[in-house]
């Protein structure tokens, strides 16, 4: 691991399994370049506070901004109008019953959108993750077919969101709202969202400092991991 210019304070990972103290980040994020997607540095990135983000043509690019968006699951925030739309119950919700759907489902809505940071590589690795019990996805569904979802990974008490998508008006809401209220029933610490926004934040995301961010994690991780399908867990039903 090495700098990769004397003026600009980014890593240069290689082979070696490790990362640079995530508080030595750009102001904008920008922590380190290079490295592999597979399972144990992807596990290491996010046991730092760091994750990776960058164009389909570029290198890996790694992060840890500050602040970070971040969703206490105690105060999810839910509208008048989102709580008229639970109650109607005309949807239905699932633990980890269609992962690959889930991701390629975001992939299609984020290149409509403006582009996407979900490449084959990104789909395949976050495919392992949920293969050995790490990465989840929620699912919900009308009539049986899949409408919104969102997915990410969890360890000890933390939950990392990586996308979410709707096919339907509000159905990346009702699956953050759903993941929120399970995951208050198990005491979990957040649902890091990685940057904060406005929409998020209509739904009770917040800014934290890295600092704040990084001890917060530090604590999560005292905890088990939830390893396994989500949906064969009495807990998640």
């Amino acid at each position: 691991m090495s700098i990769l210019a004397a003026n600009m304070p980014v890593y240069l990972l290689n082979e070696d399994l490790e990362f640079p103290d995530p508080e030595l980040a750009q102001p904008d994020g920008l922590l380190a370049i290079g490295g592999d997607l597979n399972p144990g540095r992807l596990l290491l990135a996010y046991e730092k506070g760091i994750f990776p983000w960058y164009n389909p043509a570029d290198p890996i690019l790694w992060w840890s901004p500050d602040p970070r968006g971040v969703i206490i699951p105690s105060q999810i925030k839910v509208s008048n109008s989102m709580r008229n739309v639970l109650n109607r119950e005309d949807y239905t919700l699932s633990f980890d019953k269609n992962f690959p759907e889930v991701i390629r489902n975001c992939r299609i809505q984020k290149r409509n959108e403006n582009g996407t940071w979900i490449s084959d590589d990104i789909s395949k690795a976050y495919t392992q993750l949920h293969e050995i019990g790490l990465a989840h996805s929620v699912e919900v569904w009308r009539d049986k077919k899949l409408v919104g979802g969102l997915y990410g990974v969890s360890i000890g008490n933390a939950f990392f969101g990586e996308s979410m998508f709707s096919a339907e008006k509000n159905c990346s809401k009702i699956a953050l709202i759903h993941l929120s209220r399970v995951l208050e029933k198990l005491n979990f610490s957040m649902i890091d969202c990685q940057l904060y926004t406005q929409h998020l934040g209509t739904l009770g995301a917040v800014e934290m400092s890295r600092t704040e961010f990084l001890a917060k994690l530090k604590s999560s991780l005292k905890n088990d991991s939830i390893v396994g399908n989500w949906g064969q867990n009495p807990n998640f039903q």
